[in-house]
């Protein structure tokens, strides 16, 4: 399964639910603010980087761009462009948090 997430963990419990319900083996897919937890040095840092044992974890690399953050990907994190994103969709069921 895909879990797509738009919204900033700053701002909205939209990633931390996510990461409780999903199950193993699920591709979570953070767009729009959502890039801003793969982003070294934040508070969600070490939630992505321990939820890598049991899900891919991809953040859409243009987002990540327009906000400036391209060179602080957390490590283990894949980046990933609209084409892939569209690949993501085509291969999977979709789930997306608002």
């Amino acid at each position: 399964m895909l879990h797509i997430i738009n919204k900033s963990p700053l701002e909205k419990n939209t990633l931390e639910s996510c990461l409780s319900v999903a199950t193993a083996g699920s591709t979570l897919l953070l767009i729009e603010d959502a890039v801003y937890a793969a982003t070294r040095g934040n508070v969600f840092e070490a939630k992505l980087q321990a939820a890598q044992g049991r899900f891919r974890i991809c953040v859409l690399t243009p987002d990540l761009e327009a906000r400036g953050m391209a060179d602080r990907l957390t490590a283990g994190v894949t980046g990933i462009d609209y084409g892939g994103f569209v690949d993501l969709v085509a291969e999977n069921k979709c789930q997306s948090w608002l």
